[in-house]
């Protein structure tokens, strides 16, 4: 029986190649397919990403912005920064926790919301929201490692522009301790006091700036699309306007596995 044209040894040799490759990919020896292009990953995430504030009855304006915040969990779990809940205050029950959610087209619907637990060492807070469940973001398995591409979202310079979701992209830089001495008894903030107490831990330093009003918001790894950090804040050389006119550059991150800790402590799966 004569032989089929790609049946030599040289064809013959690459055919077993392609079929094993594909065989490969299909059983995903390969590597992890891409989670799409940051455009694609902003769209998605955007539904995800909300403004975290109180309400007041009584204050002007009744909305009063504090940070940016993302869904976790059934969607109804919201993770922000400790440092930016509002503070309880029971001989004031015309003002709560609250958020805005994202319904497109430069549109925001107020939410009421409750605190859940708090991480005061990692400077995370868990809030639960009313209303329909939100598209829920992926929390990341394992530390990101130095040089990954990251993306970090939020509200910079808060309501003054409106409520305008931004990222920013960069890498990470380095994973460091927060926990170092100040350089004066000025730089002391109870924070500060408590985490020296506490001992060191490790956060992401990333190369991305974040302003006033990011604090709170995700960070991705725009290859896997997972949320690898909760964006904690930034070196400020002076004050508040400083870092608006002077940023540093210099961004930090608490990594997602305290993130998921504190999910996991709050909320049964």
């Amino acid at each position: 029986m004569p032989a089929f044209p790609d049946s030599r040894p040289g064809l013959l040799s690459r055919r077993h190649l392609l079929l094993g490759a594909a065989a490969l990919a299909a059983m995903g020896g390969g590597r992890p397919a891409s989670a799409g292009s940051l455009p694609e990953l902003i769209t998605r995430a955007k539904r995800s990403v909300v403004v975290v504030g109180s309400y007041g009855l009584m204050d002007n304006p009744r909305f009063g912005f504090r940070a940016a915040g993302f869904a976790v969990g059934d969607g109804l779990q919201v993770l922000t920064s400790a440092h930016v809940v509002p503070s309880d205050t029971p001989e004031r029950i015309d003002r709560s926790i609250a958020v805005q959610v994202w319904q497109g087209d430069d549109q925001w619907q107020l939410r009421s919301a409750r605190l859940l637990g708090r991480d005061l060492r990692n400077d995370l807070a868990l809030l639960q929201i009313d209303g329909p469940a939100l598209p829920a973001l992926s929390l990341a398995e394992q530390d990101a490692p130095e040089g990954t591409s990251i993306a970090l979202m939020g509200f910079p310079i808060g309501s003054a522009l409106g409520y305008t979701l931004t990222t920013h992209r960069g890498i990470v830089s380095a994973w460091t301790s927060i926990a170092s001495p100040a350089q004066s008894p000025s730089g002391l903030s109870a924070r500060a006091v408590r985490q020296l107490r506490d001992g060191a831990f490790k956060v992401m330093q990333l190369d991305a700036i974040a302003y006033p009003g990011n604090s709170g918001g995700p960070v991705f790894d725009i290859d896997s699309g997972t949320v690898v950090g909760v964006l904690q804040g930034g070196i400020v050389k002076s004050t508040k306007e400083a870092a608006l006119s002077a940023p540093t550059g210099i961004t930090y991150a608490v990594p997602a596995s305290a993130a998921a800790a504190l999910l996991a402590e709050y909320v049964k799966r």
